[in-house]
């Protein structure tokens, strides 16, 4: 079983916190899950332009494959004008839709305001539900206040959170693993 966790931004450094707070409670609690981290700053990813995924080559052909070999996701964005960021909904664009098909997929955002949570509700589930995939029913969003002085999550409420969301990933993906 693979977890694919999607850092799906090119600016800023909460949202990869928060990726990665989320797959070391998954490393830490289910060794036996392969875990892949892929930041997308760390890639330089053409526009889709609607030409077949296969045609791409270089850091997209990479991304494209990358998210290709998951078993499952989480997938994270800040929040920027009340939306998902460009590169997310890019890479949404890339990839073909059959590779999130059945396929569980969580959600964790951050953001400045407290209204901003909504965007999970109102935008990635419904991108989750046209991909035919399995939500998990817990998400994390993380407000600015919620990180400390070292950039670090330091709410109780948000690192049980972080905890559900790990644990719910992985129960999700092998109960639908020993389904097929």
């Amino acid at each position: 079983m693979k977890l694919v966790g999607i850092s799906g931004t090119i600016s800023g450094s909460k949202t990869l916190i928060t990726v990665q707070a989320v797959l070391d409670e998954v490393r830490r609690n289910y060794p036996e899950v392969e875990i892949e981290l892929l930041d997308l700053k760390q890639y330089n990813v053409q526009f889709c332009d609607g030409r077949d995924p296969a045609a791409y080559t270089g850091d997209t052909k990479t991304v494209i494959d990358i998210v290709s070999s998951g078993d499952f996701f989480l997938i994270g964005t800040p929040i920027y004008q009340a939306s998902l960021t460009g590169a997310l909904k890019n890479l949404f664009d890339l990839v073909p839709v059959s590779v999130f098909h059945h396929k569980v997929m969580g959600f964790v955002a951050t953001g400045g305001t407290y209204q901003h949570y909504l965007v999970i509700e109102n935008q990635l589930k419904p991108i989750a539900g046209f991909f035919r995939a399995f939500v998990a029913p817990s998400y994390v969003y993380v407000h600015n206040e919620h990180f400390n002085g070292h950039n670090e999550i330091s709410d109780k409420g948000i690192l049980e959170r972080i905890r559900n969301l790990a644990h719910e990933l992985v129960l999700m993906q092998k109960q639908l693993k020993a389904a097929h």
